[in-house]
């Protein structure tokens, strides 16, 4: 949507790079979180290949953050997710998903350990901090739900390690994948991480005081100018290349993690009794009745993302629904998500698919569709 379409209020947040933004040739925005995100700087394609082939630098404060304080902070982490922590060392991140009792997918962020009791979850879009603090309430433990002042930005591509050593110094190179630091830039509090949503090698900056971001960004696009960094926003093209889910179209509160192929984030196994671990091991049991599939649509290449889910055949029987859809200008195909009945999820399937009332086909094939290893996020 376009600025000049945009009725922008104090209900909605903007983040603390807004102008900064603006400033770099934001003139679309959505909603996210509460809070206005920066979706267009001109062509999605030629912001996909600014990230794959240079950088770029994205406003994502939308990922707002839940912190948990308290003696009993670990616990209460451990009560909201179905992921076992117990390995998760300070300094370190993983990716969790939050369930609710009938084991459905409330929230799928990155938890961050910054001490013993100290967490943070980077939220996807929903409210999970209204949820930690009702289910807090009722827990019996002794923690503190608040929401810090943490802003994050996403830097992003390949030449993004050159520009962070030149920002922060040789030592940042040691930053493994899904650990964090915290760090200074000329009296700007950060935490930077080697995370981030985009399939590509990158980090995620977390500005622990707003009234520097615009400040922050700036600093960074002038240290990027040379190694070919330009503004941006995340990347449907890539993040759908790469199979990284969109909370309320890849999931929502009625998917759960098996029909993800999210095994790995669940534990049914310990003795910690998480929010929707019996539905969970009941789902697990009777097995589930529909999986999350990649396709390849043969037709025109779209021209954008889907805005609506669209409906999958099969033999006239609906079986499902495209959840995320785009054309990869890199693969030169039009690939989705999507979720269908399990017992037409073989690879290599042929459905029918209804997009504004023209019927295509598509084909079951892997996914990821790039780099199913994640070998360039993660090296």
């Amino acid at each position: 949507m376009n600025n000049k379409n945009f009725g922008f209020g104090t209900q909605i947040r903007k983040s603390p790079y807004f102008n900064s933004t603006v400033k770099w040739g934001a003139t679309g925005f959505s909603v996210y979180n509460h809070m206005y995100i920066p979706r267009d700087f001109g062509s999605p394609e030629q912001n996909f290949w600014n990230l794959i082939e240079k950088s770029i630098l994205c406003d994502v404060a939308v990922e707002r953050q839940v912190e948990i304080t308290g003696p009993d902070a670990f616990k209460f982490i451990q009560l909201l997710t179905p992921r076992d922590l117990t390995n998760l060392s300070i300094g370190q991140c993983k990716y969790v998903l939050i369930v609710n009792n009938k084991g459905g997918i409330i929230n799928d962020p990155v938890l961050l350990r910054l001490a013993e009791n100290h967490f943070w979850l980077s939220l996807a879009d929903s409210d999970v901090l209204l949820w930690a603090q009702g289910v807090a309430v009722n827990s019996g433990l002794n923690v503190k739900i608040s929401e810090p002042d943490v802003s994050p930005l996403q830097l992003q591509g390949p030449t993004s390690a050159e520009i962070m050593i030149k920002l922060f110094g040789e030592g940042i190179k040691d930053l493994k994948y899904y650990w964090f630091r915290e760090y200074e830039l000329d009296g700007i509090p950060l935490i930077i991480s080697r995370t981030g949503w985009s399939s590509e090698f990158g980090y995620e900056i977390f500005l622990r005081d707003g009234t520097r971001g615009n400040d922050l960004y700036e600093r960074i696009m002038a240290a990027g100018k040379e190694h070919g960094l330009k503004p941006g926003h995340t990347s449907s093209i890539r993040r759908i290349e790469g199979a990284m889910l969109s909370y309320h179209a890849d999931a929502d509160l009625d998917t759960n993690p098996f029909e993800l192929g999210l095994d790995r984030l669940v534990n049914l196994n310990n003795e910690v009794n998480f929010i929707g671990k019996e539905a969970l091991k009941k789902i697990k049991h009777e097995g589930i009745k529909r999986k999350q599939v990649g396709l390849e649509l043969d037709c025109e290449p779209l021209k954008g993302p889907n805005t609506t889910f669209w409906s999958i055949y099969k033999d006239e029987e609906k079986i499902g629904k495209v959840t995320s859809a785009v054309y990869s200008p890199r693969l030169k195909k039009n690939i989705a998500l999507a979720m269908v009945k399990i017992n037409h999820s073989e690879i290599g399937n042929s459905l029918k698919i209804n997009i504004d009332n023209k019927e295509i086909n598509s084909k079951i094939i892997e996914k990821p569709f790039y780099d199913p290893k994640k070998k360039i996020a993660s090296s």
